[in-house]
């Protein structure tokens, strides 16, 4: 007869012919079930994962002192405040503040006048993208059940005012289709955003700089790039980034999309952690892994050749801090779902459709300062 195990806790008798328990340890929180496994590491770990989580709790099969061991820990999902995420407002308020701040620069008011108002078409059409994003990965992490914070917007003074935004999700993936799904979602969402903000931005009338602005000698004038599935956009609508006059630039709500579809490119960079790493490793399993050192090595040498050939400094910075943020990235290691079987052919179209996607988002020279 299989010892016994804690009321909330999964009884060996269930595991059947899977997992052989002999005894049943209960230590610094983690419940232990020592036994003889019944079929491979994967198997066991797939088809006994739905019974724990039922209970509330994460699984995985491992050694202690020479034993088999199957080590449940309570799931984070079960201990989740359920109050007033105030870290995430408190941030979300922040980045309104520091994006409306910037965002008057962009229309060429003062930021501590009433006429800071103007800016706000600017600070939703950021802060809009930039949420979607985020939100795409939260709903498709609530729909596979795993646990996830609501978005952590990252305020910072800098050329947007903000860094953007963050999610984190705690415990087990529990299948390369929830890890493809949520991988995919934000991108997708962020892009379908970053559309529908372009195209109010491109129909939106232009603004003037002042003479005052235009004529400075300590004025800093700003390059932008335009990724080819912008240039398309506004080549449907028929509408321009530059004039004849050039005083006149464009609507600043464009730059909420160009915010966008740059973001989208960098999550979908196939390495470690990011996005794109996570669809990656869902459509072609651990082989992944071996694609991991050609990203930042292609980034570091883009940032190279716009160094020297190009004279890009501002440009190949970019790159090349990239290139080092792939490669601390991808010494993470990707994610290995519990139930690793393949994906469907759907979800493998959807996964090359949105790598191509986020190829029209790149742009060599994103940004040059003069």
């Amino acid at each position: 007869m299989p010892p016994e195990s804690p009321a909330d806790a999964p009884s060996p008798a269930a595991f059947g012919d899977r997992f052989d328990v002999y005894d049943v340890q209960h230590r610094d929180g983690e419940l232990l079930y020592f036994g003889q496994p019944g079929a491979d590491r994967a198997t066991i770990e797939r088809e006994l994962w739905p019974l724990f989580r039922e209970h509330g709790y994460d699984v995985r099969l491992t050694d202690r002192t020479g034993e088999r061991v199957l080590v449940a820990t309570p799931a984070d999902a079960a201990d989740t405040d359920t109050g007033v995420p105030w870290t995430n407002v408190a941030l979300f308020l922040a980045t309104l503040a520091s994006t409306l701040f910037v965002g008057a620069n962009w229309y060429y008011v003062d930021p501590f006048s009433p006429a800071v108002v103007r800016a706000i078409p600017f600070t939703l059409a950021v802060m809009g993208v930039l949420g979607t994003h985020e939100l795409g990965h939260y709903v498709m992490s609530k729909h596979h059940d795993v646990d996830a914070t609501l978005p952590y917007f990252i305020p910072f003074p800098s050329l947007f005012g903000t860094m953007g935004a963050v999610i984190r999700m705690r415990g087990r993936m529990p299948s390369r289709n929830a890890l493809f799904d949520i991988g995919a979602a934000g991108p997708l969402a962020g892009l379908v955003a970053a559309v529908v903000v372009s195209v109010i931005g491109l129909v939106l009338p232009p603004v003037t700089v002042p003479p005052g602005v235009a004529n400075s000698a300590s004025a800093v004038h700003v390059d932008f790039g335009y990724p080819l599935l912008l240039r398309g956009i506004a080549a449907v609508l028929g509408e321009q980034f530059a004039y004849a006059d050039p005083r006149t630039a464009v609507n600043p709500v464009v730059m909420g999309g160009w915010i966008g579809m740059f973001v989208t490119f960098l999550n979908l960079l196939p390495v470690g952690q990011l996005d794109g790493g996570h669809i990656l490793r869902s459509l072609v399993g651990e082989t992944a892994g071996r694609f991991a050192p050609l990203v930042p090595t292609a980034l570091l040498s883009l940032g190279a050749y716009l160094w020297i050939v190009r004279d890009a400094g501002n440009a190949a910075g970019i790159w090349l801090l990239w290139g080092v943020l792939a490669s601390v990235v991808s010494l993470s290691g990707t994610v290995t779902p519990v139930d690793d079987r393949p994906l469907d052919r759907r979800r493998v179209a959807l996964g090359v459709v949105t790598f191509v996607l986020g190829a029209l988002c790149f742009m060599p020279v994103p940004i040059q300062l003069g």
